[in-house]
């Protein structure tokens, strides 16, 4: 060896020494021993990692079936598939908020109170939910007793049925005006899939409304262990029922995204006042159960 490169490599008894080290290695025990070591590459990495998310909000904070601002949404879709997720004693829906709107947490909302209300959209500040649920509720009542009157009336059956379909609309407008007095204003697009479907389905809903392209929040209904149907329901949650602008923004975008088939089943729109106070299909008011549906929405002028 040359003197220029004894000084560079050592002499031969260290080029021995450095040879015989190398040769007795065991890499499997050394990464055994150092993997948990922290290196300035890891240590790097995890600050790149790092998210500032101070001014995000999410109103299902700490609930199972909710995704959390601490995990990636993939990491969500992952941990509670819809598909294969069991219904479970106060998991009854499986959850997404949109992180860019603040909402009253879960816990600390009025529908909590108002049994099958419990799971609706995230409320709004400043809402009265107890004084819309007594109004609409006496309406409702009023209306049916008006169209008790008319069917016992003898009038002729056209009259009957023109004046029974008017007190319903009469009575949906008025319940619709008090919830919109009372901020209590959310309502949903709902979409039926299959259970062979509903990961997919549900997964371009979760990331559209994580990043802030669709409403306030939605919701998947998970396996059930006692209802045999084999369609799930996805909810789309809108701020505001009566902000047409914003529910059609959010119907267009879920066509974008492929989930309103031209010649499919249409999406159907419903406020969730209309939910908090039992009105649903084939109700004894004849009201509309739902307000607005994509086929009349979406179509071209």
């Amino acid at each position: 060896m040359s003197s220029d490169d004894s000084d560079f490599y050592g002499d031969d008894d260290v080029m021995i020494d450095l040879k015989a080290r190398v040769k007795g290695f065991d890499v499997r025990a050394w990464w055994n021993k150092y993997a948990d070591l922290d290196t300035p590459l890891k240590i790097q990495a995890r600050k790149k990692g790092a998210v500032d998310i101070s001014h995000l909000h999410n109103p299902y904070a700490g609930i199972e079936y909710a995704w959390q601002l601490t995990e990636t949404i993939e990491d969500f879709l992952e941990r509670v598939p819809p598909a294969t997720t069991d219904e479970a004693p106060g998991n009854h829906w499986i959850w997404v908020c949109n992180p860019y709107i603040n909402r009253k947490k879960k816990e600390e909302a009025s529908n909590q109170n108002i049994p099958g209300g419990e799971d609706e959209a995230p409320e709004e500040e400043g809402a009265d939910l107890p004084s819309v649920v007594e109004g609409g509720m006496e309406r409702l009542h009023f209306a049916r007793e008006f169209i008790d009157m008319c069917k016992k009336s003898g009038n002729q059956p056209a009259l009957i049925t023109r004046e029974c379909r008017k007190a319903g609309v009469d009575a949906a407008k008025d319940i619709l005006d008090l919830a919109k007095a009372h901020h209590v204003r959310c309502g949903k697009w709902m979409l039926f899939c299959t259970a062979l479907e509903v990961n997919e389905v549900w997964e371009i809903i979760a990331k559209a409304t994580a990043n802030n392209e669709l409403g306030i929040g939605a919701k998947v209904a998970p396996r059930s262990t006692v209802d045999k149907r084999t369609d799930r329901l996805i909810c789309v949650y809108t701020a505001d029922f009566s902000d047409i602008k914003d529910v059609k923004r959010i119907a267009e975008r879920l066509k974008q995204l492929g989930l309103v088939q031209a010649k499919g089943r249409p999406l159907y729109y419903k406020p969730d006042v209309y939910t908090y106070l039992g009105i649903a299909h084939g109700n004894p008011w004849e009201i509309r159960a739902s307000i607005y549906d994509t086929t009349s929405m979406l179509k071209k002028d």
